[in-house]
């Protein structure tokens, strides 16, 4: 298996990951506060979720002052994989 398939496969067997990237894909940049809401999940867990889904490169951090934003990458193929499947899934739009 390719590291773009280990990837997809990591991110797609974690449930929390993919509530992240269901409610990013849902509501654009968000702070890791709404997240947390959002997903009722644990901030920390939340956070490595998020380190995790950085350094394979579908989602971006941006700083302005203390606060943190996170986005989606859109431009990283593996992202529209993604979100394509969770549309098939759920009927996001």
């Amino acid at each position: 298996m390719n590291t773009a398939n280990a990837d997809i496969a990591r991110i797609l067997g974690s449930k929390g990951k993919i509530k992240i990237i269901y409610v990013l894909a849902k509501n654009g940049q968000l702070n890791i506060t709404r997240i947390v809401k959002d997903t009722r999940l644990h901030h920390r867990l939340v956070e490595q979720h998020l380190e995790e889904l950085k350094s394979i490169g579908l989602v971006e951090e941006q700083r302005i002052g203390r606060l943190r934003l996170f986005n989606l990458r859109y431009d990283n193929p593996k992202t529209a994989l993604i979100i394509e499947f969770l549309r098939t899934l759920d009927g996001l739009a």
